[in-house]
């Protein structure tokens, strides 16, 4: 699993963390049972306080994404990948009706809007970004 944080995006690190590991099980890169890297690995790897990787894992464990495993570290929940499958879907949602409330209030015509999103879409297709199942 691979990470990359921007600390300037606005969003704190723990959370960026926690969005990583969320968005990974979504995309099935992490499966049920699968475990997370440990505190001190994550940290290491992310050159960040484990601190912050430990409020991550915390807030993953009450959102019902990961469970203890006695002995072994964090896994996987069998709820987790519905779940995070449903945030990824809501964040994305929330992040498109900003952009077209400002093209709304900006009198672009929502036929624009669709030929706009089309286009942005294709050209994600051809760059292979796109996946097949759309």
């Amino acid at each position: 699993m691979h990470l990359h944080l921007d600390p300037s995006n606005g969003l704190p690190i723990y959370e960026q963390i926690a969005r990583h590991v969320k968005f990974a099980v979504a995309n099935q890169l992490l499966q049920i049972g699968e475990h997370v890297p440990s505190v001190r690995d994550m940290a290491t790897r992310l050159a960040v306080n484990p601190n912050t990787v430990a409020r991550a894992y915390r807030d993953l464990q009450a959102a019902g994404i990961l469970t203890p495993i006695r002995g072994t570290g964090l896994a996987v929940t069998p709820d987790a990948p519905g779940r995070c499958q449903a945030e990824r879907l809501g964040l994305i949602r929330t992040r498109l009706r900003s952009v077209l409330t400002e093209a709304w209030q900006n009198g672009i015509a929502v036929d624009e809007l669709r030929s706009l999103f089309d286009d942005e879409l294709s050209q994600l297709a051809t760059a292979g970004l796109a996946t097949a199942a759309r």
